[in-house]
């Protein structure tokens, strides 16, 4: 991969910048140059059109917008239209995805990539993904209102499958770019046994087209994504944007507990084999696991008793397991302290356990440069540059290894989301949004 160098333009060529020429590029972006101090224009029009794109669902009464549905179809021609009304061209792609681009200064320049997500999960929140695709195309309207051209291109891309609701794989459009798209997908098929394959060619695409998707390494200065944090960190500590250092490496497992089964009222407490009391047991060090490290979350969010009754003791219990941590060595030594811990509780119990690993996905770490050019930005409005892992998966992640990717966390409330509470402010948008803008200046390539 070519060499990617980031350099610090003087304060003077930055302020030149968000100022404008004739003043048009502050009146876009809301910023009053010399303080920082923003006047929130720029995070209005944002969340107007947020709503505007909520407002497109295959559920009415909630936003329920799958991949490749009709609704996806609509929202994507709106997200092209706003792309062109801001001076890229536009089109979708093979796979669905919405790409916007506004070329260099000169031919043959490198491209940054900017975007997110425009597909949901079920009863969605307005701002996952959709926050990250709409940042960017005001951001690149208000470089073009003042007639600002970057010594590198921009695309801006809406992806269409990232939640992985209607198919069982997800980040599907951003693998494409990575060039990590496993074409064996496009024979999934959803609840009603349409295959993507199918889907995507009922969408407008052509998926004999996939291999052009993938981005060029070399000619790919990197990936930048904006998305609410969907975590309590940022509004506990009372900032408004941070950066995110790594997003968490998941181990998915189902352990089963198999034990004897008996009449509750004639079965003597220490000859019991109670899979379901050995179960609360192993929940416990689950916990306790999670606990004495730091940088790692442990969730059991599913239990099931089968043949269950209310005077049966237990013979057999299910529950799943989500481990995630930035550090894959943290989160693979927990796991292996889950194990042992479990086998432990299980001999003393008189039950079996099995831990059935099914799904692993390892630590993706966000490009100390581009990262450290997010904190330059975030600096200059007078903000302190805060560093957080993320818990959650983004189509960032599908770019490790390929090309350096680097995320901006926007604060909302409560840490909520895949929720219809889910809330940003205009306010924390605004200054996530000029975050971007000053990021774009600071960013040369070579």
């Amino acid at each position: 991969m070519a060499d990617m160098r980031l350099t610090k333009p003087d304060d003077a060529s930055i302020k030149s910048f968000i100022t404008g020429a004739a003043g048009e590029f502050m009146q876009a972006a809301g910023h009053s140059a010399g303080n920082g101090a923003r006047n929130g224009a720029l995070g209005e029009t944002i969340a107007a059109r947020l709503l505007e794109l909520a407002a497109i669902t295959d559920e009415p009464g909630h936003l329920t917008r799958l991949y490749l549905s009709p609704a996806h179809r609509k929202a994507a021609d709106l997200v092209a239209a706003w792309m062109r009304e801001a001076g890229m061209t536009a089109q979708i792609d093979a796979l669905g995805n919405v790409v916007g681009r506004y070329d260099a200064r000169n031919p043959g320049a490198r491209t940054l990539l900017l975007g997110s997500h425009i597909d949901t999960v079920r009863n969605a929140g307005r701002f996952d993904g959709a926050l990250g695709v709409v940042t960017a195309v005001e951001a690149v309207k208000a470089a073009s209102k003042s007639a600002k051209r970057f010594a590198f291109a921009i695309e801006v891309v809406a992806f269409g499958d990232e939640e992985g609701v209607r198919f069982a794989s997800t980040l599907g459009g951003a693998k494409a770019l990575a060039g990590k798209f496993a074409a064996s997908a496009l024979d999934e098929t959803d609840d009603g046994g349409v295959s993507r394959r199918q889907a995507l060619m009922a969408f407008g695409c052509d998926p004999s087209q996939l291999r052009e998707l993938t981005a060029s390494a070399e000619r790919t200065l990197g990936y930048v994504e904006v998305h609410i944090e969907q975590g309590p960190v940022l509004e506990q500590e009372n900032l408004p944007v941070g950066i995110v250092t790594a997003i968490a490496g998941v181990t998915r497992a189902t352990v089963e507990i198999d034990g004897v089964a008996g009449h509750a009222g004639t079965v003597p407490m220490p000859l019991r084999k109670d899979a379901l009391m050995a179960a609360a047991e192993m929940l416990l060090a689950v916990e306790a696991a999670a606990r004495s490290r730091p940088g790692l979350v442990a969730t059991v969010g599913k239990l099931e008793v089968p043949a269950s009754a209310t005077n049966t003791i237990p013979g057999r219990v299910c529950f799943t397991l989500d481990i995630r941590s930035a550090s894959d060595r943290e989160r693979i030594d927990a796991v292996a302290a889950i194990r042992q811990s479990h086998d432990a509780i299980a001999r003393r119990r008189g039950v079996s356990a099995r831990v059935l690993i099914g799904h692993e996905v390892p630590a993706a770490v966000c490009d100390r440069r581009l990262s450290d050019q997010l904190a330059a930005a975030i600096e200059s409005f007078g903000i302190a540059p805060r560093r957080l892992p993320s818990g959650a998966g983004h189509d960032a992640m599908a770019f490790d290894k390929v090309i350096p990717f680097a995320m901006l966390f926007v604060r909302c409330r409560g840490g909520t989301s895949h929720n219809p509470d889910e809330y940003a402010s205009p306010a924390d948008i605004d200054i996530a949004a000029g975050v971007l803008l000053n990021f774009l200046e600071r960013i040369e390539s070579q």
